[in-house]
């Protein structure tokens, strides 16, 4: 009985030790992130369902600066200037407004894609991999929430430039997310429009303009 309570003891000192280096290599992570102007990155998405036989990839990229984005992804452009969201879609020559709820936003949206994970969630140190040369740590992401519809979340991470290097997001149907970093540019030049939405221009294109309440 006593060895079963040192081996408790034990194993629980480990899993706290492990929570303890993730938390900080986290927080190094965010601190970094935070600490740019901007960040620009390419990426690759891709989308695993093997009970429904479904399996798609794509790639896109986006522009951060603060909460504000610029997203290029499936053929359609998203901007967020900090109050509003416009979605534009070049095929139907469509643009919808929509005003942003942070009481809504429960995803994982480009804004919150380098920081989502400081709050609702437990963690822990996974598995350490090497890509092309690169060490890339691991930490394991559970939500909080028992009835979060995500699983859970494996976040690869560069050790030595402490950015994002992989997001892969299980959800509770086994439907897997993931992307890969392709390029991570940070305090690039932008310019003062970037995420300004030209209402005018869309409008002389010929472009739907629908604005929603």
């Amino acid at each position: 009985m006593k060895k079963l309570v040192i081996a408790c003891i034990l194993l629980g000192t480990v899993f706290s030790l492990q929570a303890q280096s993730a938390k900080s290599l986290l927080n190094e992570v965010s601190d970094k992130v935070k600490s740019y102007d901007n960040i620009n990155i390419s990426f690759k998405y891709s989308l695993n369902n093997t009970k429904e036989n479904v399996k798609q990839e794509t790639r896109g990229d986006v522009t951060l600066q603060n909460d504000k984005y610029v997203l290029n992804w499936l053929g359609i452009s998203r901007i967020f200037d900090g109050s509003n969201i416009y979605t534009i879609v070049p095929e139907d020559e469509e643009v919808t407004i929509s005003a942003y709820n942070p009481k809504d936003d429960k995803e994982i949206t480009p804004s919150k894609m380098l920081t989502f994970y400081e709050k609702g969630y437990t963690y822990k140190m996974d598995v350490e991999q090497t890509v092309k040369g690169r060490k890339i740590q691991f930490v394991k992401l559970i939500p909080i929430d028992s009835n979060a519809e995500i699983k859970d979340i494996l976040l690869g991470i560069d050790k030595q430039t402490k950015h994002i290097y992989k997001l892969i997001q299980t959800d509770a149907n086994g439907t897997q997310y993931t992307v890969t970093v392709n390029s991570f540019k940070t305090n690039q030049p932008v310019s003062k429009t970037l995420f300004t939405f030209n209402k005018a221009k869309y409008e002389g294109d010929g472009y739907y303009i629908n604005q929603l309440d």
